[in-house]
């Protein structure tokens, strides 16, 4: 009689870095995704265990690869920098991103927003913020005990995560900083880049000239010592005390 050994093997499960999905559907919703991101990797740059990203696969449970979601924005408080594929959250300490930001397009219908919904308050988001720059509407959920509860008045409201306060004007959705500068668009900062690149050259301009002045006074300076100096020596060759 021949035994046949059988060996039980577990299939490796691939947890992919991309969903096949755009990051978004036209260049207002790309635009603010970045803004965002940016704006609060610029905050947190300083800070080693905050980790920031835009676009990024979460997966929450191991062994799962097809519970995820890819929000537009999350933000991860303990977790360090560094490039990842994807965020698996039993590889991060099991620390779920606690901060997530979702910019609507005009393809994104009410059932997936649900959706998101629910799935970020499943697996442990504290703050949930949707923008619609279209319409210039934006909502926030946080965390109260097991669920993600709408904020009443968001407008002024300070995230406690984040720090940032939100100014929804009639126009457009305004964030800014603990320090009270506002976040701007990566354009908007290399012009204000350029244009404090621009003072500083004016001041070290101003300065060197300055510089010359100064130096230009203190040759004369020199030259008058001079002067009185040969004029002392003079009378003192004729027998004349200048003192």
């Amino acid at each position: 009689m021949i035994q046949q050994l059988t060996t039980d093997t577990k299939s490796e499960i691939i947890y992919p870095d991309s969903d096949g999905q755009p990051m978004a559907d036209n260049t207002k919703q790309f635009r603010w995704i970045v803004t965002i991101k940016e704006n609060l990797e610029i905050l947190f740059a300083e800070v080693a265990d905050i980790f920031v990203a835009g676009d990024f696969l979460w997966y929450p449970m191991e062994g799962n690869n097809k519970i995820r979601q890819a929000p537009d924005v999350m933000v991860v408080f303990g977790r360090p920098k560094g490039d990842r594929g994807s965020y698996k959250q039993w590889e991060e300490n099991n620390i779920a991103p606690q901060v997530i930001f979702e910019i609507l397009s005009p393809g994104n219908r009410p059932q997936e927003m649900t959706r998101k919904l629910l799935f970020y308050q499943q697996y442990g988001v504290e703050e949930y913020y949707i923008y619609d720059p279209d319409e210039n509407d934006f909502v926030g959920s946080t965390r109260v005990g097991n669920s993600l509860e709408a904020i009443p008045e968001i407008n002024g409201w300070v995230s406690p995560r984040l720090g940032i306060r939100f100014e929804l004007t009639a126009e457009t959705l305004e964030i800014y900083r603990p320090d009270g500068n506002k976040f701007l668009t990566p354009v908007e900062l290399y012009r204000l880049r350029e244009q404090e690149k621009q003072r500083a050259e004016q001041i070290q301009q101003q300065l060197d000239q300055e510089k010359q002045r100064a130096e230009q006074i203190q040759q004369q300076l020199d030259e008058e010592k001079q002067r009185a100096d040969r004029l002392v020596e003079m009378l003192r060759q004729k027998g004349i005390n200048p003192d």
